[in-house]
């Protein structure tokens, strides 16, 4: 068995004008995972490269589905709500799980799903140079479909309709991908074009500030940014990268959440400023370590380059902070 490969990512952009050379998915919001098959056992990595086996047991039985098969495939660990729709808050209180006791303690109500949607390894041979349609065929003769893993079927030609459809259910959007294209491991591929309902951002927390009223105890709001460019483009550049102030996210908390983020942020106090360039209010801005990082849901960035109305939709630790560019 080869070693796990980095996912391959997708760039933000509307509808392929030319989209009869595209296959379309449903994009799963959850935890990119690449599982490696072998022997009967099960691996799962995050993006970041980090192990994800032990916090979702549930998966484990998809090994013993496919028999002595070798296989390594590329998902999404999503947890599903009450109507059936990929939610990523979720999926929060299994994503930050310690210890077994305490994945055990949640499995029951908190189940998890891999999604799968790729095969990048299969009985010996890499499959990463085939072409997307192919790697499909490859997928779907696998025939998953268990308690806690699928592989839903994708869509060729008709990207519009399905892009409709994830409106209607209130889903995140789609994916395009370039039916003729190899897997490109690590890399943001123009091949691949994920196409979203609504404005979502990943940013990195460099400080907070002090709430008012109600929550005058506590934290009111997250100071938040992105990097200028990804850490290979500053490698190329030789010049490290810039962490770039994003605004402040105030909205989406619960008191429990509220509660958790000021547990996590109190040790990571830092005097100095983490952002480059434009800077929040330092009077009112505690400033932290940059390494925790938060999804949050937007309306849409301002000329400044900040986030206009950002809410709060939880932590993610699957990949490095470093990862967190300004998307689109």
């Amino acid at each position: 068995m080869p070693c796990a490969p980095a996912p391959m990512l997708a760039r933000p952009g509307p509808l392929p004008a030319d989209g009869a050379g595209y296959g379309y998915e449903v994009k799963w919001d959850g935890v990119r995972a690449i599982a490696s098959i072998a022997g009967g056992g099960l691996r799962l990595r995050a993006r970041s490269g980090s192990e994800l086996t032990a916090r979702y047991p549930e998966v484990q039985p998809l090994a013993r589905a496919l028999a002595a098969r070798e296989v390594i495939l590329d998902g999404e660990l999503v947890a599903f709500d009450a109507q059936g729709r990929p939610s990523f808050e979720r999926l929060q209180p299994r994503m930050h799980l310690a210890s077994e006791v305490a994945v055990a303690r949640r499995l029951r109500d908190l189940p998890v799903t891999y999604v799968v949607f790729d095969v990048l390894f299969l009985d010996g041979a890499l499959t990463l140079a085939l072409p997307y349609r192919e790697r499909r065929e490859l997928l779907a003769g696998l025939e998953l479909q268990g308690r806690a893993w699928r592989a839903p079927a994708h869509r060729e030609h008709d990207g519009a309709a399905l892009l409709a459809a994830t409106v209607e259910q209130e889903l995140e959007g789609i994916v395009a991908k370039r039916l003729d294209s190899a897997y490109e491991p690590g890399r943001r591929s123009s091949a691949w074009i994920k196409i979203k309902n609504h404005a979502t951002q990943d940013v990195v927390v460099g400080g907070w500030t002090r709430g008012q009223g109600a929550r005058v105890r506590s934290l009111g709001a997250l100071v938040v940014g992105t990097h200028d460019v990804g850490p290979e483009q500053a490698s190329q550049r030789g010049e490290p990268q810039r962490l770039l102030y994003a605004g402040r996210v105030g909205s989406g908390f619960s008191a429990a959440t509220l509660d958790e983020l000021g547990a996590l942020l109190e040790p990571l106090r830092r005097e100095r400023s983490s952002f480059a360039g434009r800077q929040p209010p330092r009077a009112s801005t505690t400033f932290v370590e940059p390494l925790l990082i938060a999804r949050v849901e937007f309306s849409e960035w301002t000329a400044g380059g900040t986030l206009r109305a950002p809410v709060y939709k939880g932590l993610r630790d699957d990949i490095e902070p470093g990862a967190v560019v300004r998307e689109g």
